[in-house]
C-alpha cells in the first residue's frame, strides 16, 4: 500500500497510458490507411493531427469513432499532467513528511560507512562544520562526477574545517567499492531503507523513481544555514558548499 501512495501519479500515467498508446495506434492506422506496424515509428505528425482535430473523413464511422475516443483519452491525460504540476509536492516525497529545512536542527544520524563502522554524527558536532551530501546511487555518471569533485577539493574543505559526508541508498558493500575505484576518502553512509533521506524529507524525480540530490551545509552548532537542491548539476553541489563554508569561516 506505501508503494502504491508513494507512486500514485506514476501508476495513474501508466494506467490511463497504455490504452491511450493503443488507440492511437489504431487511429494512426486509420488516418494513414495502412494495417502495418511500423507507422507507429514513423515520425509523421501533422495528418494525425488533422484527423484529431479535424474530420478528414466523414463518411468513415470507424474512424469517428476512434477519433472521438482518442479525443477522450488524450483529454484525461493532459488533465492528469496538469493536476501532477499542480498539486504534485515537489519539495517531499511525502507531503505528510516533516522535512529539514533552514534553521532547523540536524537530526540524529546514525549508519553504517564504507567500512562498516557504526558513524554517530554525534561524534563531530561541535567540532567541525559537515557538508551532508545526498545521492542517487553508486558509481552512476552524475554520482561519479560529484563524488570525485568533492574528493577534489578535500583540502579545501578540510581547511574550512569541514567534514564531507555522503548519503545514499546501496550498501556498505556497494559503498566500500565506489569508494575504492574512485579513491574517495571521506565518509559515505549506507542508507538500505532510506531512512534517514525520509527523515530529511529528501525530494524524488521522475515519479517517485528516482531519488533526489540534495546537499545541506550544518554549522558547529547542528544547526542546517543551507540546502542545495538539483538533480542534474551534481557538481555545481561542491561548488555551493564551498560558497558558504567560507562566508562562514570569514565571519
Amino acid at each position: 500500500m506505501d508503494f502504491v501512495l508513494n507512486h500514485i501519479w506514476l501508476i495513474l500515467f501508466i494506467v490511463w497510458g497504455l490504452p491511450l498508446s493503443l488507440y492511437r495506434s489504431k487511429f494512426r492506422k486509420l488516418v494513414y490507411q495502412t494495417n502495418h506496424w511500423a507507422i507507429n515509428l514513423k515520425p509523421v505528425f501533422w495528418k494525425e493531427i488533422k484527423a484529431l482535430f479535424g474530420n478528414i473523413y466523414p463518411e468513415n464511422s470507424t474512424y469517428i469513432k476512434f477519433r472521438n475516443f482518442y479525443r477522450f483519452y488524450l483529454a484525461i491525460y493532459a488533465v492528469l499532467s496538469i493536476l501532477y504540476f499542480l498539486f504534485n509536492d515537489s519539495n517531499s516525497t511525502n507531503t505528510n513528511m516533516k522535512k529539514v529545512e533552514i534553521g532547523n536542527q540536524l537530526p540524529l544520524i546514525e549508519l553504517p560507512d564504507q567500512h562498516g563502522n557504526l558513524f554517530k554524527v554525534d561524534s563531530v558536532l561541535g567540532k567541525k562544520n559537515l557538508v551532508i551530501y545526498f545521492y542517487p546511487k553508486d558509481d552512476t555518471p552524475g554520482c561519479t562526477a560529484e563524488a570525485c569533485y568533492f574528493q577534489d577539493q578535500f583540502e579545501v574543505f578540510k581547511q574550512a574545517n569541514a567534514e564531507v559526508i555522503g548519503i545514499s541508498g546501496q550498501s556498505v558493500e556497494s559503498h566500500r567499492d565506489f569508494a575504492e575505484k574512485y579513491r574517495l576518502t571521506y565518509t559515505l553512509l549506507s542508507d538500505e531503507g532510506n531512512t534517514i533521506r525520509k527523515l530529511f524529507g529528501v525530494p524524488s524525480n521522475l515519479f517517485g523513481l528516482l531519488p533526489g540530490r540534495v546537499t545541506y551545509i550544518v554549522d558547529k552548532s547542528g544547526t542546517v544555514i543551507y540546502m542545495f537542491n538539483s538533480q542534474s548539476q551534481a557538481t555545481k553541489h561542491v561548488d555551493e558548499a564551498l560558497k558558504i563554508l567560507q562566508q562562514l569561516e570569514s565571519k
